[in-house]
């Protein structure tokens, strides 16, 4: 099958060669993101790949349907950037990967959280100016810390396995409970609960109507004192002009973020002789006790492969009158009407 692969990278032309070893597709590779102006370089393809930061409105949707396009192959878990109502109307297939390597995120988080409360972005640069105090640099015992859990999926379950192993006092939030969480030594709480409770917050789930800037600031007003917060999962959880007055505030003591929720213009490129535009992140970047990467969280050779050799599966599939890992307007997967649905999957 011809594929339009967008939003192309040196390290996806590379992943997807190797695992096309055992499909045989025919891409065609855009460094360009998926827009209605972009929509017509996928003529003469039967599916076009892509992934985070493009946009599969209904108008690209269109677009795509007159240049002979019939299927959406996500290379990424989440789908906030696919419209997918209209995608059914129109007869696409849309197919994700829901799991590639729950463990590259779930480490991301925890290296976030070790570097935030061991301040160790701080020491590396001080050392290396020749400043070897100890000044500030002070963290506090992972061990007996509550720890809240914002969707317990599966990157989530890693994630509470990992800081059990820390000894942390572990709380979880899911409007669809995991046993496998609880199993772990989780305990189910509400929100509220959580953010009166928890000195740690880290967030698991995909960005859909439902959560979108659930983190504002409401809840900020909740949380503990000195709260850190982490997000691996999607910008647009979190409010950042209300995480900015929190910070201003110190209601919120460490952020450390792996998405923005405008990051389309700036992640995956190269902008370092660049003025940033966006006031808002420039403004981020001010607080000493924040850490932004830029979405690598998945970013592992483990879980690259695992992406590329599921897209390309989904896609063969596709091309043989199936459709596996499909998403619906609703956003359940067709072929497990029993699982939960997929607000807290990711």
């Amino acid at each position: 099958m011809k594929v339009a692969v967008y939003n192309t990278k040196p390290w996806v032309e590379c992943f997807f060669w190797q695992a096309n070893a055992n499909y045989g597709h025919e891409f065609v590779f855009i460094y360009e993101r998926l827009s209605e102006s972009s929509a017509r370089l996928a003529k003469g393809c039967q599916a076009v790949c892509i992934f985070v930061n493009d946009n599969a409105s209904e108008s690209v949707l269109r677009r795509l349907k007159e240049m002979g396009v019939t299927m959406i192959a996500l290379r990424c878990a989440g789908f906030n950037n696919v419209d997918l109502v209209a995608a059914e109307k129109l007869g696409f297939c849309v197919a994700r990967v829901p799991a590639y390597s729950p463990y590259a995120v779930a480490e991301h988080t925890i290296g976030l959280i070790l570097a935030l409360n061991r301040r160790i972005h701080r020491a590396n640069q001080r050392v290396r100016e020749g400043n070897f105090s100890l000044d500030g640099l002070l963290g506090f015992d992972l061990h007996g810390t509550p720890v809240g859990i914002i969707g317990t999926g599966k990157i989530g379950q890693v994630v509470c396995q990992i800081l059990g192993g820390f000894g942390c006092q572990l709380y979880a939030y899911d409007p669809y409970p995991n046993d496998a969480v609880k199993q772990l030594g989780a305990q189910y709480v509400s929100l509220d609960e959580m953010y009166a409770k928890c000195l740690i917050l880290t967030l698991h789930c995909p960005l859909v109507p439902e959560t979108r800037y659930m983190i504002n600031a409401d809840a900020i007003s909740k949380m503990q004192p000195g709260v850190m917060l982490i997000n691996t999962s999607r910008g647009a959880l979190i409010d950042t002009r209300a995480v900015i007055n929190g910070l201003k505030s110190a209601r919120i003591g460490f952020l450390g973020l792996d998405v923005y929720e405008e990051e389309a213009d700036l992640f995956f490129e190269d902008l370092s002789e660049q003025i940033i535009q966006d006031d808002v992140f420039a403004r981020l970047l001010m607080f000493p006790n924040v850490i932004v990467t830029t979405h690598q969280g998945f970013f592992t050779i483990d879980a690259v492969q695992g992406i590329a050799e599921t897209t390309l599966s989904n896609i063969t599939a596709f091309e043989h009158g199936q459709c596996q890992n499909t998403l619906t307007s609703s956003g359940v997967h067709k072929p497990s009407a029993s699982a939960a649905p997929a607000a807290y999957v990711e």
